[in-house]
């Protein structure tokens, strides 16, 4: 029999990426999603239920009709800014929201989950690449907010049998290789699809943010990791828990660092497309360099990323493309 897994937050970026690939390994995702943020269309490959993780009452309703033998929780505000403008909103949904939802799957006989978290639990780093066991001091509320929720899911597991995985991501990016789904946020702020979206002639300039950094050509280096080798990682740590993993926490990231003036290059020459680029100053609290050590994630859950950073941002050029035709097909 088919195995179902609720997915909060499942209409979302990275969620709906992850139902993909539940699907193709053959559980049944059920999409647990508010719209918010995420959007119906993603809901591709399992039943959609509207609703809030803080609504303890629509939680139990959809746990009990379906009744999943794991979540998977992706269902959070990611925006760093964002958080430090209304940090109480984001405390509101990251963690209250977090916890009503561990309660209500406790309820529901649920016994584990995993968890959607961020390298951004770590702060500025004080090695390179870091591991798992790196000083975590988030640096805004949501990396704190974040953080919180890998705390308590440590005490649910050491005091009440419910145990998780939490995955630290590194940069997501890329998109289904079929264009079925992608990256689509509002207002768009990572990286490359700002600069796809560029090159594709809808915004005006790509910014890039500092060039005076202590890295090899003076912009900041970041891991990006495709979204598709993240959701492999998501079905890896599901059959982890249902095989009886403990409790633990994974960094997915490549352990390969992009500078930004890379990443432009490789953009510029996948496209075969030129756009303008403006070095403005540096973004407070943006760190030089952030690299993963993957060591855990392939120890662990055998996992080993195998895209490169030519099919995140071929699958990414692909994703915004047809998105632009969609939006307005008489300028394409």
């Amino acid at each position: 029999m088919t195995q179902t897994v609720l997915v909060a937050g499942g209409a979302g970026y990275v969620g709906s990426h992850v139902c993909l690939a539940l699907s193709q390994a053959g559980f049944r995702p059920v999409v647990y999603d508010n719209l918010s943020n995420g959007h119906a269309a993603f809901v591709q490959w399992g039943e959609l239920e509207q609703g809030d993780i803080g609504d303890a009452a629509r939680l139990d309703q959809v746990i009990a009709r379906h009744r999943p033998i794991a979540v998977l929780h992706f269902a959070a505000l990611i925006e760093v800014g964002e958080s430090v403008k209304e940090p109480g909103r984001f405390y509101q949904n990251n963690v209250a929201g977090a916890i009503t939802l561990i309660e209500a799957a406790r309820r529901g006989g649920v016994e584990a989950m995993v968890f959607s978290s961020t390298c951004a639990t770590y702060g500025d780093p004080v090695r390179l690449p870091m591991d798992e066991a790196h000083p975590q001091a988030p640096l805004n509320p949501y990396g704190r907010s974040k953080l919180m929720i890998e705390q308590a899911l440590a005490d649910y597991s050491t005091y009440a049998g419910f145990r998780s995985v939490s995955l630290r991501y590194f940069n997501a990016a890329g998109a289904d290789e079929e264009g079925r789904i992608g990256e689509r946020h509002h207002p768009e702020t990572h990286a490359i699809p700002l600069a796809v979206q560029t090159a594709l002639g809808v915004r005006q300039g790509f910014k890039l943010f500092g060039d005076d950094y202590d890295t090899r050509d003076g912009t900041a280096v970041r891991d990006y990791i495709h979204v598709m080798d993240l959701a492999d990682a998501h079905v890896r740590a599901l059959r982890y828990l249902l095989d009886g993993g403990e409790t633990t926490a994974i960094n997915l990231g490549t352990g390969t660092g992009t500078t930004v003036k890379e990443l432009v290059e490789t953009i510029r020459r996948t496209t075969n497309r030129a756009f303008p680029v403006e070095v403005v100053e540096r973004r407070p609290g943006d760190a030089p360099c952030l690299v993963a050590n993957n060591t855990r994630a392939r120890e662990v859950l055998g996992w080993t990323p195998t895209r490169t950073l030519d099919d995140i941002v071929r699958t990414a050029w692909r994703w915004h493309a047809a998105e632009i035709e969609r939006a307005t097909p008489e300028l394409v």
